[in-house]
C-alpha cells in the first residue's frame, strides 16, 4: 500500500506557523485533515470561521508547480503576477519550487499562498495544505487536460505494454497522477505487472527528466504527462521523432490553482477574479502555454469535487491515504 504520509520537516516549527482553526472543531471534515472543515461538502476547507484566524499579508507568495528550471518559469509567470498585485493591491513574489512535497509543505506551512499544484498532488495539497483549488487552464472553446503517456525511444525493442516485463520504467513522484498513480494502477490492475518484480523502476523527480531520460536511453520506458512533452518538443528540447507511445490514457485535469483556505475570503475573491481578468493575448503564459494540446488561452473556472474524481479514483486503487503530519 502506498502511503502519502507528508514528510514535513520541522514539523514542530512549521506547525506552530499556521493557526490550527478547526483541529479542535467538531465539524464535517471528510478526508481533510483535523485542522479544517467542510462544512458544505464541496470536500475543500472552508475559511475560518473566527474573522482572527483570517490572514491578510502584505506579501503574497505564488508558486507554480516544480518543472525542471523553475526560474525559466519566473519570467514566464511575470506578467500575470503584475497583474494579479495590480487586482489585489499586495507585492507578489514568486516561490521557485523544486519538488511536490516542498510546494504542499509551503503552504500547509503558512509560506505559501497561491500556487499551481499538479494533477496529482492536488488531493494532497487539498487535504493536508488547506488548498482551495478554483481555476485551471484551457483553450477558448474550453478544452483542457492531458493524457498519460508510457513512452520509449524509437529504436527500442519495446512496442507494448506486455513488453515492459524485465526492463526499467521510471516514474516521477508518488505524488504524481500520470507519472506514478495512474500508470501503476494501471500496469497492476489490467495487465498483472507488479513494481519491483515484473519490471524495475526509477524515480526521476520532474516529468521533464523521465522525458529527457528516455531520449537519451537511461530509461527503456517512462510514464510521463503528454502535455509536458509537447511542450518539450515545440520549443525544441527534444526531438519528439526519437520517442515511441505505447499507451495513452483518458485525459486528465490539468494543474490545478488555488488559494491557501484561511485567506481572508475578501483578498481570496481578489485572487480569484485575477485570474479570470487576465489577458492572455501576448502574454508570457500564452506564448509557452500555448503550445499544449489542446492550447491553453484562459483560466477556467473548476471544481475539486468534480473535476478531480477521476483523479480519486486512482489515489484509491492504489491505497493512497491522505495522512498528514502536524
Amino acid at each position: 500500500m502506498i502511503r502519502l504520509a507528508m514528510a514535513l520537516a520541522a514539523t514542530a516549527a512549521l506547525a506552530a506557523a499556521v493557526p490550527a482553526a478547526s483541529a479542535q472543531e467538531d465539524c464535517p471534515r471528510g478526508q481533510l485533515d483535523k485542522r479544517y472543515c467542510d462544512r458544505d461538502g464541496d470536500m475543500t476547507a472552508d475559511a475560518p470561521v473566527d474573522p482572527k484566524l483570517w490572514v491578510d499579508p502584505p506579501t503574497l507568495i505564488f508558486a507554480y508547480t516544480p518543472v525542471e528550471d523553475p526560474e525559466v518559469y519566473r519570467s514566464v509567470w511575470d506578467g500575470f503576477l503584475q497583474h494579479l498585485a495590480k487586482a489585489t493591491g499586495k507585492r507578489v513574489q514568486f516561490f521557485p519550487i523544486q519538488s511536490n512535497a516542498a510546494q504542499i509543505e509551503a503552504m500547509r506551512a503558512g509560506r505559501l499562498h497561491i500556487a499551481g499544484f499538479n494533477t496529482g498532488s492536488n488531493p494532497v495539497a487539498v487535504n493536508c495544505a488547506g488548498n482551495v483549488p478554483f481555476a485551471m487552464m484551457a483553450a477558448k472553446d474550453g478544452a483542457y487536460g492531458y493524457e498519460m503517456e508510457i513512452i520509449t525511444h524509437v529504436d527500442s525493442p519495446i512496442r507494448e505494454i506486455k513488453d515492459l516485463k524485465g526492463r526499467k520504467l521510471a516514474f516521477t513522484a508518488p505524488t504524481s497522477n500520470s507519472g506514478f498513480k495512474a500508470p501503476s494502477a494501471l500496469l497492476q490492475n489490467d495487465y498483472g505487472l507488479e513494481a519491483g518484480k515484473d519490471y524495475q523502476t526509477a524515480f526521476s523527480g520532474k516529468h521533464d527528466n523521465s522525458v529527457l531520460g528516455v531520449v537519451n536511453r537511461d530509461y527503456d520506458a517512462a510514464a510521463i504527462a503528454n502535455e509536458v512533452m509537447i511542450r518539450m518538443g515545440k520549443r525544441g528540447v527534444i526531438d519528439r521523432a526519437k520517442i515511441r507511445t505505447i499507451y495513452k490514457s483518458e485525459t486528465f485535469p490539468t494543474t490545478g490553482y488555488g488559494h491557501a483556505y484561511n485567506l481572508k475570503p475578501e483578498l481570496a475573491a481578489k485572487v480569484k477574479e485575477a485570474f479570470f481578468s487576465f489577458p492572455w493575448t501576448g502574454s508570457g503564459l500564452a506564448k509557452e502555454f500555448g503550445n499544449a494540446e489542446p492550447p491553453m488561452e484562459q483560466f477556467v473556472a473548476i471544481s475539486y469535487k468534480q473535476h478531480w474524481a477521476a483523479v480519486r479514483k486512482y489515489d484509491e486503487l492504489t491505497g493512497v491515504r491522505y495522512e498528514c503530519k502536524s
